[in-house]
C-alpha cells in the first residue's frame, strides 16, 4: 500500500512516499480503507524525534492518528461493524510505526466509531485527536460543569474549536482567545466572550470580567501563556494543558488541581461525540484538504500555527 512514512526522525525532507505492506487485522481489529488522514501538532513532533523517549516506535514508521475511512474487513471477535461501515477513530497504538498517512490501517475495535452521517468523511477525519483531547481535558481532568467558567486558549485551532463547543453543549461561559480575523470563527461556535490576543491582555480582561477567577484555564499555547494563566484559576478550580506540564508545585501554593493530558483512544466518548454531532450541537471544525502527497508541506504549514481548524489529507 502507499504510505507517507520515516526511516529516521528530522525535518521534512525525512517524509518520504513508501510502498509498504497492507496491514491484516488481528482478531480485535478492523481494517480500514482510509479515506481522509488528520494532520496534527503531535505528528511533525514524532516525525523531528520529541516523542521518541515517551513512546515507543520503530522504523518505517508511517506518520498520522487521525483517520476516516470504509472498513475493509474485519477480525474474527468484530459483531459491531461490517465490511462498508463509514468509521473514523484515534488510531494511537502501543508502538508508534503504523499510523494513518497510508492507504489502510487496522484499528482495535475500543478505537473505534460508525462517522457520523450528518459531515462529510473529510471533517470527520479532524475530529477525533482534536475532539477527545478537549473531552478527556475539559470533562475527565478539568471536570467542568455546567454553570461554570472556562477559558479557552486559541479557540480557533484544531482543539479550541471543539472544546468551546463542547463546553457550551454542557452549559458553561466560554472565555476564549483569538485574533480579530478569527473573531467571527470563534463567536459562531458559541463562544460568549472573545479576546484578542493581540490588541488584549487576556490577564487583564478575565481579571475585570471574572475577579473571583474561572473555573477551568484549557492552556493549547504554553510558555508564557500557561504562566499567566495560574493567576486566573479560582480556588478548587483547574489549569490543564496540552503543551507543557504545569507546575505542580505552583498549583499546591493556589490551591489548584494542574495536570497535561495525553489523549488516549476512547471508543466511548468518540461516540458521545458522534451522537453530538449527528444532533447538530456540536459542528465540525473547518477543514482544509490536501492531498496525502503533500504530507510534508501540510505538517510544515501545521508546524507554523497558522491553519484555522483542521488539515486534512485526501488519502483515496
Amino acid at each position: 500500500m502507499k504510505a507517507m512514512a520515516i526511516e529516521e526522525f528530522g525535518g521534512a525532507d525525512k517524509l518520504k512516499e513508501m510502498d509498504l505492506p497492507k496491514p491484516v487485522p488481528q482478531e480485535n481489529e478492523v481494517l480500514i480503507k482510509i479515506t481522509h488522514a488528520g494532520v496534527n501538532p503531535v505528528d511533525w513532533k514524532i516525525r523531528e524525534g520529541y516523542l521518541q523517549e515517551m513512546l515507543p516506535h520503530a522504523f518505517p514508521l508511517i506518520l498520522g492518528w487521525d483517520a476516516s475511512g470504509v472498513v475493509e474487513s474485519v477480525g474474527a471477535n468484530i459483531e459491531k461493524y461490517k465490511a462498508g461501515d463509514n468509521v473514523y477513530a484515534y488510531c494511537r497504538k502501543a508502538s508508534v510505526q503504523h499510523g494513518c498517512y497510508a492507504e489502510y490501517i487496522a484499528v482495535d475495535e475500543e478505537a473505534l466509531a460508525l462517522a457520523p452521517g450528518k459531515i462529510s468523511l473529510a471533517e470527520a477525519a479532524g475530529i477525533p485527536l482534536a475532539g477527545l483531547t478537549a473531552w478527556q481535558s475539559l470533562f475527565d481532568f478539568g471536570e467542568l460543569k455546567e454553570g461554570q467558567t472556562v477559558l479557552i486558549h486559541a479557540g480557533a485551532g484544531g482543539v479550541g474549536s471543539l472544546a468551546i463547543q463542547f463546553a457550551k453543549v454542557h452549559g458553561a461561559k466560554v472565555y476564549t482567545t483569538a485574533s480579530a480575523k478569527n473573531r467571527e470563527y470563534v463567536e459562531s461556535l458559541g463562544a460568549d466572550h472573545i479576546i484578542d490576543y493581540t490588541q488584549e491582555n487576556f490577564v487583564e480582561v478575565i481579571q475585570k470580567a471574572e475577579p473571583n477567577g474561572v473555573d477551568v484555564v484549557y492552556d493549547t499555547v504554553g510558555s508564557t501563556t500557561q504562566e499567566e494563566s495560574f493567576a486566573l484559576v479560582k480556588k478548587g478550580g483547574a489549569l490543564v494543558s496540552i503543551v507543557d506540564p504545569p507546575s505542580e508545585e505552583k498549583g499546591q501554593e493556589l490551591g489548584i488541581k494542574v495536570g497535561f493530558v495525553f489523549v488516549t483512544p476512547n471508543a466511548k466518548q468518540l461516540q458521545e461525540i458522534t451522537d453530538l454531532i449527528n444532533k447538530e450541537k456540536v459542528r465540525p471544525v473547518s477543514v482544509q484538504t490536501m492531498n496525502l502527497s503533500e504530507a510534508s508541506q501540510a505538517l510544515t504549514l501545521n508546524q507554523e500555527r497558522h491553519v484555522r481548524g483542521k488539515i486534512i489529507l485526501e488519502v483515496s
